[in-house]
C-alpha cells in the first residue's frame, strides 16, 4: 500500500487555499491567491502615501503632514516582506507533499 506522499505525487492538483468569498448584497467578491492580493493592495497604499506626501512638500503649511505620510509609507514598505514571510510560512504549514502549488514559486 503506497504512503500518503506517493499517493499525492500522482494527483494533478496540489492542495491550495479555497477562495475567500465575500457576499455584498446580491453580489459576491471572490478573492483567490489571498497573499498576492494583500501584497498588491499594500503596494497601492505605499504609492498613494508617497504621492500625496510628495505633493504636500510643495506647501510649507503641509510639510508636517507630508512627513507623516512618508513615515506611513515607510512602515508599509516594512509590511511587504512580512506579507511574503507569512505566505511562505503558511504554505509550509499546509504542505504535506514534496511539491508546492504553482503560485508558491513567486514572490509578491
Amino acid at each position: 500500500m503506497p504512503d500518503a506522499q506517493t499517493q499525492y505525487k500522482h494527483k494533478s492538483n496540489p492542495p491550495t487555499l479555497p477562495p475567500l468569498t465575500l457576499r455584498i448584497g446580491h453580489e459576491e467578491l471572490v478573492i483567490r491567491k489571498r497573499y498576492e492580493v494583500v501584497s498588491i493592495i499594500n503596494d497601492i497604499l505605499i504609492g498613494i502615501w508617497f504621492v500625496i506626501g510628495s505633493l504636500f512638500f510643495f506647501s510649507e503649511a503641509l510639510t508636517y503632514y507630508g512627513t507623516w505620510l512618508f513615515f506611513i509609507g515607510s512602515i508599509e514598505m516594512l509590511i511587504r516582506p512580512v506579507i511574503r514571510l507569512m505566505r511562505h510560512i503558511h504554505i509550509r504549514r499546509l504542505r504535506e507533499a514534496p511539491q508546492l502549488p504553482p503560485e508558491a514559486e513567486h514572490d509578491f
